[in-house]
């Protein structure tokens, strides 16, 4: 790829994440494969790409990935989980099946006390536009979740937030978005490297 690429990195698995629950904001840590998860998607990125930024989510499951890079990075609130309020801690099963229908079919739908999903759309494709200067440049990694990270994809393909419901992305995945002069271009989807 010539010129920079934006890597969308997601999270290494948390406790909560190995349950099937909701994290949105909670701040949990990493478990112990979390840990490796980690380790070994800053080293798939770092065997092929030189990396010139890293950038983080605020939460400690994202820090806590981001630091596997080695090097200084810097936190953006653009970049944090998507809110689902009172749903936070549960798990799938646990919500009833009318919200997750209310939610597919309207991405303006707010569960109590969270964050739809295109208010977060809206952020997260703001923070793509001040971003794709210096990614269309550098090499630029951004840590963060798998609602922001389906969003920035979304952006790319300049397609809506509905593209959430239909793809998958695994902890401690990678995405990668490159340019042709500002304009996006999903390169890869997905990357996954398995601990050692």
């Amino acid at each position: 790829m010539l010129g920079g690429v934006l890597i969308l990195v997601r999270h290494g698995r948390t406790a909560a994440n190995a349950e099937g629950r909701l994290q949105g904001r909670l701040d949990l840590e990493l478990d112990e494969v979390g840990s490796l998860q980690a380790t070994a998607v800053a080293e798939l990125v770092l065997s092929t790409t030189t990396v010139d930024v890293v950038i983080s989510s605020p939460l400690k499951r994202a820090t806590q990935t981001a630091e596997r890079f080695g090097m200084p990075y810097d936190v953006d609130e653009s970049w944090i989980e998507l809110a689902y309020g009172e749903w936070e801690g549960k798990t799938h099963s646990e919500l009833p099946s009318e919200a997750w229908a209310r939610w597919k079919e309207n991405p303006g739908y707010i569960p109590e006390g969270g964050e739809s999903l295109s208010a977060l759309d809206e952020r997260v494709r703001m923070a793509c536009a001040a971003i794709a200067e210096q990614a269309s440049r550098s090499n630029v990694v951004v840590v963060s979740h798998v609602s922001p990270m389906k969003s920035a994809v979304a952006w790319a393909l300049d397609v809506g937030i509905g593209i959430s419901w239909n793809c998958h992305l695994d902890h401690a995945s990678v995405c990668r978005i490159s340019f042709q002069g500002t304009r996006p271009v999903l390169e890869t989807f997905n990357e996954t490297a398995k601990p050692r």
